[in-house]
């Protein structure tokens, strides 16, 4: 599954002005709600934030992926934000992270939710991309950087 399927251009956030974690969280989770109804957003916060304390989900080179699973959910749920000037998510590497995906998994999905852990890690690995995703100006631009970068996963 690709992420730019996924990912709706309505739950980009090309211009986060989250200052610490919890509002990254709640942004995103605002984000991904606007386009996927009828969820919980305390129960998405919840999650997510449990998933926090066992560790920062900040995987350093200024990305961070926050992520959890929801029982009452059948498909996967993502939104993206951008921050130019970097949060603090206790990311592995001690930096401010400024790309985040926010990834949303049904409770039985353990593969599929793995593997887009994964695509959205390899995708982010690339330097080129993380500076094009940094430089674009709009949602729109950021969704299109992603379906371009997915070709050469």
């Amino acid at each position: 599954m690709k992420i730019s399927d996924i990912l709706q251009p309505e739950a980009i956030v090309a211009d986060l002005r989250a200052e610490d974690k919890a509002n990254v969280l709640e942004t995103l989770t605002d984000a991904v709600l606007s386009v996927e109804k009828g969820i919980d957003r305390e129960e998405v916060l919840r999650v997510l934030k449990e998933r926090e304390q066992l560790g920062s989900t900040g995987i350093g080179d200024g990305v961070a992926i926050p992520h959890g699973k929801l029982k009452k959910i059948d498909h996967l749920m993502l939104s993206f934000g951008r921050s130019r000037g970097g949060v603090d998510f206790d990311s592995m590497d001690g930096r401010p992270a400024h790309l985040f995906f926010l990834l949303i998994a049904p409770e039985d999905s353990v593969g599929v939710h793995l593997k887009t852990l994964a695509r959205i890690s390899k995708l982010l690995k690339n330097v080129p991309a993380r500076q094009k995703l940094m430089e674009a100006e709009s949602a729109e631009e950021i969704h299109r950087i992603i379906a371009d970068e997915e070709q050469n996963l």
